[in-house]
């Protein structure tokens, strides 16, 4: 069973900085694709940023040039960068990993903006 566990939220003013972590327990990290959503109060959740195993990147348009996804394979650890953070950008955040047509959902990060 794949477990993935998120570390890094918190609380932070309006133009702050988080990152977010989120660690695998599975050796064939490498070949997942792996992604952040996030659901604030009240909402759906919705796609914040992917990376595929190629390193390819794909943003929402609401966190582009603000957020930024990597993932470091050595250490089964995908992160997600969050500057110039808005007070909309509270909720909490999920990282997801898939292969093939396995997904796996890490319990989740409160991450909370204030103006």
């Amino acid at each position: 069973q794949v477990q993935l566990v998120e570390s890094g939220g918190g609380l932070v003013q309006a133009g702050g900085s988080l990152r977010l972590s989120c660690t695998a327990s599975v050796s064939i990290f490498s070949i997942f694709f792996m992604g952040w959503y996030r659901q604030a109060p009240g909402k759906q959740r919705e796609l914040v940023a992917t990376i595929s195993s190629t390193f390819n990147t794909n943003y929402a348009e609401s966190v582009k040039g603000r957020f930024t996804i990597s993932r470091d394979n050595a250490k089964n650890t995908v992160y997600l960068q969050m500057n110039s953070l808005k007070p909309e950008d509270t909720g909490v955040y999920y990282c997801r990993g898939g292969l093939g047509y396995r997904e796996y959902w890490g319990q989740g990060a409160q991450v909370t903006v204030s103006s």
